[in-house]
């Protein structure tokens, strides 16, 4: 007679969600003996051969395994909201200083960035007689951009973008776009290095 140690498979394994020290954990409380995980089964269910000593099991071997899920919890929620201060400050520096509006010192920021983005223009790829067409157009443009009480510099490059299409870039390596962008990372740049002198 064939005696089979391995009884045919039940009910699938069930799974209980459960939440431990605010994490989420799933539990699989399985009663299959063919799986390596299972809460204690009848004796019956093992036949007791000659010689042989029954095994003793713990009163539970449930296995807890981690969720995967979306739910929020205490420290993800402390995360999310410490990047979501860090985007509302990043947002926050993305606008030139109030002071800057100042009839006055919006045209001494408009000479400096036709300077130094004419520079940056040559030095980039070689200097060509566009960059002092871009370079001047763009100075122009951020000055009224200032006078007109534009803050953000997102308003600030596309007004400066429309208004270097008005170049021909056809003998030029730039483009009116790259241009303005080239443009607007330098007064970022200032606004920074100015932020950290006070």
């Amino acid at each position: 007679m064939r005696l089979s140690l391995m009884p045919s498979l039940s009910t699938p394994p069930k799974c209980q969600n459960v939440t431990i020290n605010n994490i989420p954990f799933s539990i699989i409380n399985s009663t299959n003996p063919h799986l390596p995980f299972r809460t204690p089964v009848a004796s019956s269910h093992y036949p007791i051969l000659s010689n042989s000593t029954p095994i003793t099991r713990s009163p539970t071997n449930d296995v807890i395994t981690r969720c995967q899920s979306s739910i929020s919890t205490p420290l993800n929620s402390q995360e999310d909201d410490d990047d979501d201060e860090e985007e509302e400050s990043l947002v926050q520096d993305l606008r030139v200083p109030a002071h800057w509006l100042l009839p006055s010192k919006a045209l001494e920021e408009s000479q400096w960035l036709k300077v130094t983005l004419h520079k940056w223009l040559d030095d980039e790829y070689c200097p060509e007689e566009t960059n002092v067409e871009i370079s001047k157009v763009a100075a122009q443009s951020y000055y009224v951009s200032l006078l007109e009480k534009q803050t953000d510099l997102g308003d600030i490059l596309l007004n400066m973008a429309r208004n270097l299409e008005s170049i021909s870039y056809k003998e030029s390596f730039h483009g009116a776009f790259s241009s303005a962008n080239a443009a607007v990372n330098l007064i970022v740049q200032r606004i920074e290095l100015q932020g950290k002198t006070f």
